[in-house]
């Protein structure tokens, strides 16, 4: 019988060509590693192109997953293991794996056409290079044909079913419940009886294979994570988002109107909200990013919550409406799901450089608040916060998260709905002007002006993009008045600070001289690497940013308050620049743009050289 070892973590990337399924197989993987209550975090990685070609590098499509019995906050780093379906998998993939590393591998697919497809002069299942791998050449195609020949399928349609092949063996080899994916198959393939039997058949025969064969001497399993109570579901960022899009409009009861245009990473979102309807979502998919901006932002004027949903190209032509908004002092929710530009550049791979456009990517003075979202789970209430300060101040609001978050997956603690506070759209009912005249932008205490449904009666008002007479609404051209506005639109926005918590510093000696600082999805790696800096015995402070306009207002202190301050980015340093220029302290820019997140393993040795002053400054 085989051995069962208890591990306390995982990190199993599957990888093969892009029509392999393994996107569907480590996600597979991944719920039922949530069904065991295993913490998890997941990175799929694929190309762009709808079908690259077979058996090449640049097709290789890829799903790491990273499951544990401890909190995590990261896919990890070098995978355990590999699943490579393909030369071209296992090239593209071997040098991630660890020294000692699991190699699952179809030998099928090591022909001689496959291996030369990648520069392999020999086979690496047979010349001896793998050597420091724990290796495992299996035939998973004929192993797959064979387990689904009762279906009287071609070859080439039996074989797609490796994938579940492969998925039942990891199964079986870490010890995840198989009742869950055959359940998944009986609903997934149900109105195709041969598909979902095929598939459920490898599935099964990969699971057997692993119980009968001898070549496996340990099997393992990773035991429940910790948690607090409650209800937890998978979800990935742009899952998140969308619910968190639905919850605050829902808190405000208003609709929720979407104008978007497909683009990568951020159609999910389109996806997600089209099959909420019945949940008072409207969905409109526009002609192009221009026309979904202006559809949201006419959604806003009529009483609605607009929001528009993009990534970093179509900020750029979102960037007259948004502007529009900011003119109008009009409810907006603008959504930017970073990806690897400039211009078309890396649409699937992840990215933070679109900081600068959302602060500064307008025409005139036209600020704006911009927050960012620091995991998956956390695109929830990042999307109720933009939602609750697009309504009370009367602003396009800027919520960002990337490519990264919006694909990946983790634990989420469904949250109760009825205990999270109201948000008041509070629309004017009366007029509000001498002689019962309703003035556009007379304004509250917190600078915000009134909004009122059109149609309300006696609260007929103008509105356009043109410069508006502080009060009145009416069009102006008055020097002192364009000066007054823009002054006070500024104002607005800052004041946004009362809102905005202070940010906390975990620093846990309170003896640390480094702070590292980080914003959006830079938070994972951050703290992984911190906790690696301190148990080799160093002393490090992290914080972390969520509103980066206004930025808290004990930014400065914080800063402040450290010898050394690192800023790890996604991009050439754009928030480090900032910080540096608005309080004037040595901020140090961190700087990885790979169209990959920031690797807790080489941050955290920079932590250690700059704590020991070994850095090059």
């Amino acid at each position: 019988m085989t051995d069962v070892q208890t591990l306390d973590r995982v990190v199993i990337r599957f990888a093969g060509d892009s029509g392999d399924g393994m996107q569907l197989t480590g996600d597979r993987f991944t719920s039922d590693s949530a069904t065991l209550g295993n913490d998890f975090a997941t990175l799929p990685n694929f190309p762009a192109e709808i079908r690259a070609p077979q058996g090449t590098i640049a097709g290789v499509s890829s799903f790491q997953l990273h499951f544990a019995n401890d909190d995590i906050k990261t896919p990890g780093d070098k995978p355990d293991v590999l699943v490579a379906m393909n030369p071209a998998a296992l090239k593209a993939n071997l040098a991630d794996l660890k020294r000692g590393g699991l190699i699952i591998a179809d030998s099928n697919e090591f022909t001689k056409r496959n291996l030369a497809k990648v520069g392999y002069a020999t086979n690496p299942l047979e010349d001896g290079s793998l050597v420091d791998y724990q290796l495992h050449a299996i035939d998973l195609t004929a192993l797959t044909v064979a387990s689904v020949e009762q279906f009287k399928l071609g070859r080439k349609e039996a074989s797609r079913a490796k994938n579940m092949f492969s998925l039942g063996l990891l199964t079986w080899l870490y010890t995840r419940p198989a009742e869950n994916t055959l359940e998944f198959l009986d609903k997934k393939f149900g109105r195709d009886a041969s598909i979902r039997d095929s598939n459920k058949a490898a599935f099964l025969a990969g699971h057997a294979y692993g119980e009968t064969t001898e070549t496996f001497a340990v099997r393992y399993e990773v035991v429940a994570a910790p948690v607090p109570p409650g209800t937890y579901r998978q979800i990935t960022g742009n899952k998140a988002l969308a619910l968190g899009l639905m919850a605050g409009a829902a808190k405000a009861n208003l609709p929720l109107f979407l104008g978007a245009y497909p683009i990568t990473p951020a159609s999910d979102v389109l996806h997600e909200l089209s099959r909420a309807k019945d949940h008072g979502v409207t969905t409109f998919q526009a002609e192009d990013e221009i026309a979904a901006a202006g559809a949201a932002l006419g959604a806003s004027y009529a009483g609605h919550l607009g929001v528009t949903t993009t990534s970093g190209p179509g900020m750029a032509l979102k960037s007259e409406t948004i502007s529009l908004a900011v003119m109008l002092e009009q409810p907006l929710v603008v959504c930017d799901i970073q990806r690897a530009g400039p211009s078309t550049g890396m649409p699937t791979k992840t990215e933070q450089a679109d900081l600068l456009q959302s602060l500064y990517g307008r025409h005139g003075e036209a600020p704006l608040p911009v927050l960012a979202a620091q995991s998956p789970a956390d695109c929830f209430a990042t999307a109720v916060e933009g939602v609750r300060i697009a309504l009370r101040y009367r602003t396009p609001v800027i919520v960002l998260s990337d490519g990264y978050l919006a694909n990946g997956a983790e634990p989420w603690l469904i949250p109760d709905l009825a205990s999270m506070d109201a948000i008041d759209p509070a629309f004017a009912t009366e007029p509000n002007g001498p002689d019962g005249t309703f003035l556009p932008y007379l304004r509250d205490d917190r600078l915000a002006r009134p909004l009122a449904i059109p149609g309300t009666p006696g609260l007929e008002h103008r509105v356009g993009g043109i410069e508006k007479a502080d009060g009145t609404g009416n069009i102006s051209y008055a020097p002192d008045n364009h000066e007054r506005m823009i002054a006070l639109r500024q104002a607005k926005v800052d004041g946004i600070v009362a809102d905005i918590p202070d940010l906390v510093v975990d620093d846990p000696s309170g003896e640390a001289s480094v702070l590292v600082l980080g914003w959006g999805s830079t938070w994972g790696p951050i703290s992984a690497a911190a906790k690696r800096v301190r148990d080799a015995g160093r002393n490090v402070a992290v914080t972390h940013i969520r509103h980066l306009n206004p930025l808290p207002a004990n930014t400065g202190d914080v800063l402040r308050a450290y010898d050394r301050v690192i800023v790890p980015e996604m991009n050439l340093g754009q928030l480090a620049m900032i910080l540096r220029a608005k309080y004037l302290v040595d901020v140090q820019s961190y700087s990885r743009v790979r169209g990959l997140p920031i690797s807790p393993a080489e941050l955290a040795p920079h932590l250690v050289d700059v704590i020991d002053g070994k850095d090059a400054r």
